[in-house]
């Protein structure tokens, strides 16, 4: 029986992983955040994995606050580029594989056509150079790794935009809502589902994968179909992104081009629709 690490248990795709365990009981799962092991130690790191004769680590463990990380640089590279080379490093000496999950923000957000996993990167922010020399300390230092480079992600677990459209479309009677950003909502379940797919799969394919859920949309128009699940009639007027004034800039386009992970792994995407409202069911019965 295989032994996966999973670090960042406590976010959103940690939380997930841990509701999609129950569905793959071939492999043993250890959950840890930072209370019970520092990715950031490395001497930390490898007495763990050998400790515990891990087979797989998947890091779900991220520094994700945009803006914040303007001002908190040293944290934001020290958890998603430093921790990221620990991890590989360890992975490495004792034999392990990875899965570490990364963003389109390694992306300018530029393009007009959905990014594939070749295509030149150039992140304009310090979150996304950050999670960009992530990957490259990853690829540099451990041949068994896979990156997921994943968008829009939200969960039941967590702060995530579909909370935050819930609470803000039952406290007040209109909203403004960007809609010349387009991307593909990616209910942290599925990321979760093709994680450990990817992990059951005869073959072990290491490289960089995009995973997002099927389909795209605004943020004004996800924004409508969180409320129109929901019954909110609140009135949602849609907004261009200059008439919102963010610390950073977002990435005005993140559809991620996912056939070379369907092709590689078989894996089966669902449409966003449908998983927003599997995720919206959970939440309005909690």
């Amino acid at each position: 029986m295989q032994t996966i690490l999973i670090t960042g248990s406590h976010g959103q795709l940690g939380n997930e992983m841990q509701q999609a365990a129950a569905r793959f009981p071939a492999f043993r799962f250890i959950y840890t955040d930072v209370e019970e092991l520092d990715i950031c130690d490395k001497a930390a790191l490898d007495a763990f994995v050998k400790a515990n004769a891990v087979n797989v680590i998947v890091n779900c463990a991220a520094y994700t606050a945009v803006d914040k990380a303007e001002d908190d640089v040293e944290l934001c590279y020290k958890i998603n580029a430093e921790a990221v080379r620990n991890i590989g490093e360890v992975a490495h000496q004792n034999g392990l594989k990875v899965v570490h999950v990364s963003t389109d923000y390694v992306f300018d957000g530029t393009n007009y056509m959905p990014y594939s996993e070749d295509q030149a990167v150039s992140p304009n922010t310090v979150y996304g150079k950050s999670k960009l020399a992530g990957e490259q300390a990853l690829m540099e230092t451990c041949e068994q790794a896979v990156i997921l480079r994943t968008a829009w992600l939200y969960s039941s677990f967590g702060n995530n935009f579909v909370k935050t459209m819930i609470k803000l479309g039952t406290e007040r009677d209109s909203l403004n809502v960007i809609f010349d950003q387009i991307g593909s909502p990616t209910y942290a379940a599925d990321l979760a589902d093709a994680i450990l797919k990817l992990l059951s799969h005869p073959v072990f394919v290491p490289g960089i994968y995009h995973f997002s859920d099927e389909g795209v949309c605004s943020w004004y128009d996800f924004t409508k179909t969180i409320h129109r699940i929901a019954g909110i009639t609140c009135d949602v007027h849609p907004i261009e992104t200059k008439d919102y004034p963010a610390r950073t800039p977002r990435p005005h386009y993140s559809v991620l081009n996912k056939s070379k992970i369907k092709t590689t792994y078989g894996i089966v995407i669902p449409h966003w629709e449908e998983s927003l409202e599997r995720c919206m069911k959970i939440l309005m019965h909690n």
